[in-house]
């Protein structure tokens, strides 16, 4: 079967098409036939070695698509079901092994597409803003990228949670996408001062959290923007990694920073199961929808991996076996 993988670190043209075989399940796996499978920003991280893996390596950690095959002691999946998963290695394929307790079900009326698009990004927008921060009614949040893949999940999220939204973007396009999904307020972070805005936007009172997938560049704006203890959550690194900081920067406002990870937050399957159940609802109410803004050949993983690192991508990116 075709696979992509990272031959060695560098930059996106280390991804190489092979051929390898088709694994097959031991106790507690499944083997998931691809339909769809999912783009994200952590995998240009495992490929330029910024979160290091033994090499080669076929990258990618979501996907969805149909069990073709069950291991013995697996009684949580039948062949046939249409099932997601998101933290396994090896998604950049036709077909991956799975633990089964790190898979769900995907339910009548959510399509494999959508689901291979929603379950990283989706589940990483879910614990953001229902147990890393509790986002309540009448909270002003900051959200930066937000035309990207998680950035348009976290604006509508927000908006059904009652927030008062600031978004930032690259480009009056990006931004118009993010209106478009009932942001409150925009800033062109191209052109335009953030952290001013923000000030001018709460009438100097800043916001209760930020969710900054930025990384380096949005850190100091981060900071500024915020209120007397509020909380700033830093989930990537885009721009690249946030610079060493003293923590007395955080002691004029009694600010809160952490650095959360999806996969602390979806440990158990008991965990997953509820962040999975979460996800699907808001997206079977209509509250949130999402946006596929573009999709590539598996093959083609590279030219994929040049767009979203370029800024050229809006919303979910799939690969397409």
């Amino acid at each position: 079967m075709l696979a992509v993988q990272a031959v060695h670190t560098g930059g996106p043209e280390v991804l190489k098409a092979v051929e390898v075989e088709v694994p097959s399940p031991a106790a507690g796996q499944i083997l998931v036939k691809h339909h769809a499978i999912g783009l994200n920003y952590i995998d240009t991280y495992h490929r330029s070695g910024l979160y290091p893996l033994k090499l080669p390596a076929v990258i990618g950690l979501e996907a969805a698509g149909v069990v073709e095959a069950i291991g013995e002691t697996v009684t949580r999946f039948r062949p046939g079901d249409r099932v997601a998963y998101n933290g396994t290695l090896g998604a950049y394929a036709q077909a991956a092994v799975v633990p089964a307790d790190r898979a769900v079900k995907v339910p009548d009326g959510v399509s494999l597409e959508t689901a291979a698009a929603a379950m990283l990004k989706g589940m990483t927008a879910e614990f953001l803003v229902r147990r890393c921060f509790h986002v309540k009614p009448g909270d002003r949040v900051l959200i930066h990228a937000a035309a990207g893949g998680v950035g348009q999940i976290l604006v509508q999220w927000c908006k059904a949670l009652g927030a008062t939204v600031i978004a930032t973007a690259g480009s009056k396009a990006k931004l118009a996408v993010a209106k478009d999904l009932g942001a409150d307020h925009l800033i062109d972070y191209s052109d335009e001062d953030i952290a001013a805005q923000v000030a001018e936007i709460t009438n100097g009172q800043g916001v209760a959290v930020v969710y900054d997938g930025v990384g380096k560049d949005t850190w100091d704006a981060s900071l500024k923007s915020l209120s007397r203890r509020g909380t700033l959550v830093t989930f990537g690194n885009a721009s690249g990694p946030v610079p060493p900081f003293p923590p007395l920067d955080l002691g004029a406002k009694s600010l809160f920073v952490t650095r959360p990870r999806l996969f602390d937050y979806i440990a158990t399957t008991e965990e997953l199961d509820e962040s999975a159940a979460a996800l699907f609802a808001v997206l079977a109410s209509g509250a949130v929808k999402i946006d596929i803004g573009q999709t590539f050949p598996l093959a083609e993983a590279r030219a994929a991996h040049e767009a979203l690192e370029g800024r050229k991508t809006t919303g979910a990116t799939l690969l397409v076996p």
